[in-house]
């Protein structure tokens, strides 16, 4: 017995599945500036002045704080983009990117 097309399609299973996400942290150090800190916030990760300050404090009071979740590719781009600021600026900034 000879199967249609529409039986064919109506079989096919598709199975998409949302990529893993990852978080960016940001972890504390002695030496990096708070001002630098929520300066790479709004620039890198395009937080608001409220929210860059707020992940700041966390990150000094907590010693680490989540910057942003994203697919690996962007995680590892915008944790990179940041770690290329601060040694531009000498700071010892540590990025870790982390499964979500």
């Amino acid at each position: 017995m000879s199967r249609t097309q529409s039986d064919i399609r109506n079989n096919v299973k598709v199975g998409f599945q949302e990529p893993k996400q990852y978080h960016v942290v940001f972890h504390n150090d002695d030496f990096t500036t708070m001002e630098f800190v929520v300066s790479v916030l709004k620039i890198v990760f395009r937080k608001s002045q409220a929210d860059a300050e707020a992940i700041m404090m966390k990150v000094h009071k907590e010693g680490k704080a989540i910057a942003g979740t994203y697919s690996f590719d962007i995680a590892v781009s915008k944790a990179n983009k940041a770690t290329r600021m601060a040694r531009e600026k000498n700071y010892p900034l540590k990025l870790t990117v982390e499964e979500a």
